[in-house]
């Protein structure tokens, strides 16, 4: 019982982590994309 709640628990940290993460990313491929546009319109 106690291994199944240690279990939930650590795979609710880890959701946790890899949704922070994938916002990070999404947030720097934004970023990216935008710098890319604005050197684009420079030329």
């Amino acid at each position: 019982m106690t291994l199944n709640i240690l279990f939930l628990t650590v795979n609710i940290n880890k959701r946790k982590i890899t949704g922070e993460e994938a916002l990070r990313k999404e947030m720097a491929k934004k970023a990216f994309n935008d710098t890319k546009a604005i050197n684009i319109h420079r030329l």
